[in-house]
């Protein structure tokens, strides 16, 4: 047949202009179902949380089983604010004493001193911390040691050591102050001699010096707080800082360290281990790190369980209702539940299911035997 003649209309009931009419429309409705679909689809990795078809037994616990002190927490302005709002969230998930890290020192410090005093003073303990302006110059150590003193004279019961040594502090030549630096040995020193344990923390996870990829566990956190982000000079690798750290403890043994964040081994806990074993002054607090211990609850219990009398409670930012993840994952054997930030721990979490004996020690026994002057009678035994 030849294409000239052939006489479409015969051929085919629908016009070509008709057939490529629908056709052009059934391509576009395609388009739109599948836009509309992609729109549905699209959102980022913080949002998507699907239910899960999981069904396991639950137990979500908004008060701990004994009276507990959290050893790590931050109340900047305690020495002007109503402390009775503190005293109700703490006493709705049972926390019988709050660690205040952010007492400052001189003025500051005695005004929050005197706020507790006169309205809760059994209720809440305040660190001292350090100003370490004008390290190096003449006579800066005695008069850093000589302000301790004052300060727990006051009522201080122990001294807080922030990130930024190591970090950003700086020397009156504008040098970097190691963690270790001899200049600061005094310091030390003397909280041996005043019977008052240091709680410090240094560096940060050791992921936020690794490179931005899809390698790095903690590449959403970066991706949402850039500023987290290290890197070999920016101030020094993370080994140098930990090692910093390690000899200082080493240096002073008559000193009682507490290392934040569980030194930032929580992710590898017999490196800790090794740790308290060749550093019987240095304790640990699990402050920000109970995602990790979460998703590890087998080895963490024997953990637990080898050194119940080297660990304390600690919560680090005051956000009352997170609080019940820290509980779930010491008191229940719960399996599979959130944490919750996700940008923070994208995993789930497992409880380790303490026993009352440990449990004790965790919420306040190693608490009460390492930081002076908590009212004991707050605790059943």
């Amino acid at each position: 047949m030849i294409l000239s003649s052939i006489n479409y209309k015969q051929v085919f009931p629908i016009s070509i202009e008709c057939y490529m009419k629908k056709l052009i429309l059934i391509q576009v409705y395609a388009l739109l179902a599948s836009s509309s679909m992609a729109q549905k689809q699209s959102m980022d990795f913080e949002k998507y949380e699907p239910n899960s078809t999981l069904v396991v037994p639950e137990h979500k616990l908004t008060k701990a089983k004994f009276p507990f002190i959290d050893v790590h927490n931050h109340q900047w302005d305690m020495g002007t604010r109503d402390l009775s709002t503190l005293t109700r969230d703490m006493d709705n998930m049972n926390m019988a004493v709050m660690v205040n890290l952010s007492g400052s020192n001189g003025s500051r410090l005695k005004q929050m001193l005197d706020n507790v005093k006169e309205h809760f003073p059994k209720r809440f303990i305040v660190f001292a911390n350090i100003d370490f302006n004008g390290v190096g110059q003449t006579g800066w150590a005695e008069k850093a040691v000589k302000q301790l003193e004052t300060d727990v004279k006051n009522g201080a019961n122990g001294l807080k050591i922030f990130k930024n040594l190591g970090f950003s502090v700086k020397d009156k030549d504008g040098k970097r102050v190691a963690v270790d630096d001899p200049r600061l040995d005094p310091i030390w020193e003397k909280c041996g001699e005043l019977k008052i344990p240091v709680l410090i923390h240094t560096a940060d996870p050791e992921p936020f010096w690794e490179s931005l990829d899809e390698h790095n566990e903690r590449w959403l956190e970066l991706v949402v707080h850039p500023e987290r982000k290290r890197g070999p000079e920016n101030p020094e690798p993370w080994e140098q800082l930990i090692e910093e750290q390690h000899r200082m403890f080493k240096k002073h043994p008559r000193t009682i360290f507490i290392a934040a964040h569980f030194g930032w081994y929580p992710n590898n806990l017999e490196k800790l281990g090794s740790l308290l074993n060749d550093m019987p002054n240095v304790n640990a607090e699990f402050g920000a790190v109970i995602a990790e211990l979460g998703r590890q609850p087998v080895t963490a219990l024997k953990f637990f369980e080898k050194y119940q009398d080297r660990i304390m409670f600690g919560k680090d930012s005051w956000v009352p209702e997170e609080y019940t993840t820290y509980f779930r994952v010491l008191e229940t054997t719960d399996e599979y539940f959130p944490y919750h930030k996700k940008y923070h721990a994208f995993w789930r979490m497992y409880g380790m299911g303490l026993p009352d004996n440990i449990l004790k020690k965790v919420y306040y026994k190693n608490a009460l035997r390492i930081i002076p002057n908590i009212d004991k009678s707050l605790f059943p035994d």
